[in-house]
């Protein structure tokens, strides 16, 4: 295991649970690099685990919210930047900045109880969105925002009852070489959202 990351808009460390081709951080910021193919996912056909996805997390308890601003150099399909929660490898969940087949970047949700559930939620022509990720007791919730003001609701679900989580980030590269991206604007506040479909 690597040394301990610290990010200073987080009042928690981080470890690399699986390492990147690089990575660096600021006051609030980070960026990674994934070599290829690197993957985090449980095919529900097959179940085929891919679980070699570069992925930086850190162990929250209680309720939170965590936001950043995400930024992916796309260079193939399903390329992706992605804020990460974490049970195990049998439990966990990503919201990602991904590279859809039709070449768009699209909010994807993927939740994981043994095999992952898989969203798309919506495209862009961007090649950032501001995602959030929240916990609301024993639920949680995803949310995406073009501005990091106004937010929508992509997913509100549960893994598993009792379960504390880690919480992060991750980049990943399926079909591809490699890519980076950055993670910027990075907060986290350590109380529950009043109104997870409010917009706030």
């Amino acid at each position: 295991m690597a040394d301990e990351v610290a990010i200073e808009s987080l009042p928690f460390g981080l470890d690399w649970q699986v390492e990147p081709a690089g990575f660096g951080t600021g006051r609030d910021s980070l960026w990674a690099e994934a070599g290829g193919p690197t993957d985090l996912f449980v095919d529900p056909g097959t179940r085929v685990a891919y679980l070699n996805a570069p992925r930086l997390v850190g162990h929250v308890n209680g309720d939170f919210t965590l936001a950043a601003r995400v930024t992916v150099d796309f260079r193939a399909i399903f390329d992706a930047g992605v804020l990460l929660l974490w049970v195990d490898e049998d439990r966990w969940a990503k919201l990602c900045l991904e590279l859809s087949v039709q070449g768009r970047p699209t909010v994807v949700s993927v939740v994981t109880r043994g095999v992952s559930d898989d969203c798309n939620s919506f495209a862009t022509e961007r090649d950032d969105m501001w995602l959030r990720l929240a916990r609301l007791g024993a639920a949680f919730a995803f949310h995406a925002s073009v501005d990091g003001t106004q937010w929508e609701l992509i997913r509100h679900f549960a893994l598993e009852a009792g379960a504390e989580p880690f919480v992060g980030f991750l980049v990943q590269s399926p079909r591809g070489s490699g890519c980076t991206a950055r993670f910027e604007g990075i907060s986290f506040t350590p109380t529950q959202l009043a109104d997870l479909r409010s917009g706030d």
